[in-house]
Formats: C-alpha cells, sequence, structure tokens
C-alpha cells in the first residue's frame, strides 16, 4: 500500500561483477502441468518462460501469449498461494500517487484493463467502493495529485473535515487537514483475479506448470534454461522472473541488495452486529497518511473490517516465514481504532494475516533486462503498491521482451548505479 515514497539513488553492482554466480532456489515437487486443448495452442512465435504467476507474471504471461508468443508460466505453490506476495483477498487500487505521473497512467490503464477483463471473462474482480485520503499537516502528497487525477479524468472531489465528518460520522477525524474523494477507485478480489489470469491464459492457449524454476548457465550474453524442481530442464528463447520476494535469492549479486521481504500484518475486526455503517456501501476505503500511514477496507465481501500499517516490517525469508500476527501489531491497531472509529474500539478480532512486501530501495518497480544476459528480464519490486498495476506492467514487460519498446528509464536498473 505504499505512497511511493521519493527516490533515492543506490550502487548497482559492478556490471563485470554482476551475477557471477546463482543462488538455489528451494525445489518443491511438481504437482503437474495445464494447458488448452491442442487445437487452442499458438504454432508460431517465441517462446516465451515466465516464473511466477502473481500479479506481475501472470499478466505479463497473458500479454505475452496475446501478442502472439509460446508462454509458459510456472510458479511453485499456484498463482495467489498464501507465501505470494499477490497472495490474500483484497488489494486496494487507486490513482492517488502525489506527483508522480506514471503511476497515474499506469492505474488509469490498469483500470480498464480490469473492468474490460470482468467483462470479458465474466467474473467480478473489482468493488467500487471509493477511496478517502485522509491529508495530514504535511499534505504535499495529495495536493500534487490532484492536478494529475484531474488531468487523467478520474473522478475526485475534495472534503473539509467538517464535510466529511457530515458524510462518514462513522469516523473521527482528528488531525486530519482535509480529505481527497477518489469515487471509482475501489478494491480488487486479489488472490481471485490471480486465478482468473491463469484461467484466461490457459483458454487461450498457455501453457502451466506448477515447479520451481532456477536460471541455468549465461552462456555468451543470453540465458540457456532453467533447472525445474521436477528434474527436467526447461529451453525457451526469452525468459521473464516475475516471482516477488524470491528475485533476491535468484539473482543475489543483481537483487540481493534491491529485493528485501518485510513482513507486514493485516487484521480483520467484526462490525457490530446488524449495524451496516461499517460496510462497503456506507464507508469508502480509508488511507491515513499519518505517520504512519494506515489503511482500511470495509466489508471484504463479509470478511471484516480490514485494517493494515503500511510501515514496512523487519525483513523475512518469504518461503519458510511463520505467519502468526504479533500481540504488538494488534495492540498498536487496537489504539488507533479506537480513535478512528470509536464504534469499533473492542471490536473482536476475527481474523489476521502476515504477509510480505517486496521492497525495492526507492519504493519503484525493476522492469528491465538482465544486464549479462540479453534474452533474460525482469520484474519485481511491487514494494507493496504493485498489485493494482498488474495488467498494465504485464502489457509493458510483453512488449520490451517480444522487443516492440524499450525499458522506461524510471523502472531500469541503471538507476541504482553509482
Amino acid at each position: 500500500m505504499s505512497r511511493d515514497p521519493d527516490p533515492s539513488r543506490r550502487s548497482l553492482v559492478k556490471s563485470g561483477a554482476a551475477l557471477a554466480a546463482f543462488a538455489a532456489a528451494g525445489a518443491l515437487p511438481g504437482v503437474g502441468s495445464f494447458a488448452a486443448p491442442a487445437t487452442r495452442r499458438r504454432r508460431a512465435g517465441p517462446r516465451v518462460a515466465v516464473v511466477g504467476a502473481g500479479a506481475f507474471g501472470g499478466w505479463s504471461a497473458l500479454h505475452l501469449l496475446r501478442q502472439g508468443a509460446r508462454v509458459t508460466l510456472l510458479d511453485a505453490w499456484g498463482p495467489g498461494n498464501s507465501r505470494a506476495s499477490s497472495g490474500g483477498e483484497t488489494r486496494v487500487i487507486r490513482a492517488t500517487y502525489g506527483p508522480d505521473r506514471i503511476y497515474v497512467e499506469m492505474a488509469v490503464r490498469s483500470m480498464q484493463l480490469w473492468r474490460d477483463s470482468e467483462k470479458r471473462w465474466g467474473r467480478r474482480l473489482f468493488h467500487e467502493t471509493g477511496v478517502l485520503w485522509l491529508a495530514g499537516a504535511d499534505d504535499a502528497f495529495e495536493k500534487a495529485a490532484l492536478p494529475l487525477l484531474r488531468e487523467a479524468r478520474v473522478e475526485c472531489e475534495t472534503y473539509t473535515t467538517a464535510e466529511a465528518a457530515k458524510r462518514y460520522p462513522q469516523m473521527r477525524f482528528d488531525e486530519v487537514a482535509w480529505v481527497l474523494h477518489e469515487k471509482k477507485a475501489g478494491y480488487l478480489m486479489a488472490r481471485q483475479a490471480c486465478r482468473a489470469v491463469l484461467d484466461a491464459f490457459l483458454e487461450e492457449g498457455g501453457e502451466y506448470r506448477q515447479v520451481t524454476a532456477e536460471p541455468g548457465a549465461i552462456e555468451g550474453d543470453a540465458l540457456a534454461d532453467l533447472g525445474l524442481s521436477d528434474g527436467t530442464r526447461l529451453a525457451a528463447d526469452s525468459y521473464l522472473f516475475a516471482c516477488g520476494p524470491w528475485l533476491g535469492r535468484l539473482f543475489p549479486d543483481l537483487l540481493g541488495e534491491r529485493i528485501r521481504p518485510t513482513r507486514q500484518e493485516v487484521f480483520f475486526f467484526g462490525t457490530p452486529a446488524g449495524d451496516p455503517a461499517f460496510s462497503e456501501e456506507r464507508l469508502p476505503i480509508w488511507i491515513d497518511t499519518g505517520p504512519p500511514v494506515l489503511y482500511g477496507i470495509p466489508g471484504n465481501e463479509s470478511r471484516g473490517f480490514k485494517v493494515a500499517d503500511d510501515t514496512h516490517g523487519p525483513p523475512v525469508d518469504p518461503t519458510s516465514l511463520e505467519r502468526a500476527a504479533s500481540p504488538h501489531g494488534l495492540k498498536a491497531v487496537r489504539r488507533y481504532m479506537a480513535r478512528r472509529f470509536p464504534a469499533m474500539k473492542d471490536a473482536p478480532l476475527v481474523e489476521s494475516r502476515v504477509c510480505q512486501y517486496e521492497v525495492s530501495p526507492d519504493g519503484r518497480f525493476i522492469l528491465d533486462r538482465h544486464p549479462c544476459a540479453g534474452n533474460l528480464w525482469i520484474a519485481g519490486g511491487g514494494s507493496g503498491h504493485g498489485f493494482k498495476h498488474g495488467p498494465a506492467i504485464g502489457e509493458r514487460v510483453a512488449a520490451m521482451v517480444l522487443g516492440s519498446a524499450r525499458p522506461d528509464p524510471y523502472f531500469a536498473l541503471s538507476r541504482f548505479a553509482t
């Protein structure tokens, strides 16, 4: 849920030493492969292997397929699994990004693609609840966002705290300067969306295999193949690694210091029985810019009132992480709830979840070619705000892999160079 903090520059590993060796990923047994009927498979086009079936990898695989490639999609535990950064039930989709025009444009494009896909697939993946931004004393982020939102024709309006309190009496607006309301924003059904993308990918002719993948040797300036946990090897013309928090393990010299998985806690509280005041029909998603930044999603298809702290947690191993929420985290969220939502002060905890972000040094995505292999691509660094952008990222990455577009410097690895 990151606000995409101001960019910072960090040094890139010297190109001559970049990726001297690959770290092996922990292998898990494969559980089969799936593909559309042979009559639907694409017979021409370059062969592309995509590692990771989350928001970045799944959408990239689908766009590659639609642009004529023959695509094999690989994932260790399946799309939207409990270890993935794209797992869990819900993700916010909004276009407010302070002064960063590129994210506004990507969010608008992604929203169009999400809506188009819902119609195409006949599946509801987006809930239009609106999003309230609670601007604090430092409101530069929200002020910078307004002209870009209006230029992009994003429906929004502003409220004084008195106006907001009248509209939303469930909330207190202490320490809030004013409120920005994105009227057409909302939330996405994350795990379900990952599955829907895979289903479309298979229906349109893609192949999916549930295995782990390790990069093979770089021969000359190209990656030769992948080693899979079922004992086979997979060769392709191009390779895309979009495996989120595992990127640092697979490419330690290149990404070990640039993809940092962090532990994040999410809590779901039970609302008062029979009281619709805290449903998504009565209360939009809210983002309190603090500090610290907290956000919440009412409703969640009756799952509960979701609350989470956007502060980056300690570094973790996403494979072995024990995913039990801490008493300290729960206590901090309860204090906040008592202040901002008085009627929820003693609300029962009905569920909790521990997930992870995969944070880049500047909070920006990494969408680029590997410096030592011309046929090897990286898509990662979601940094807690990447899920919503999956469709637009998939378009960008597919175009780069197939040679019709170049990497954008804003997301390139070269930004970390000294």
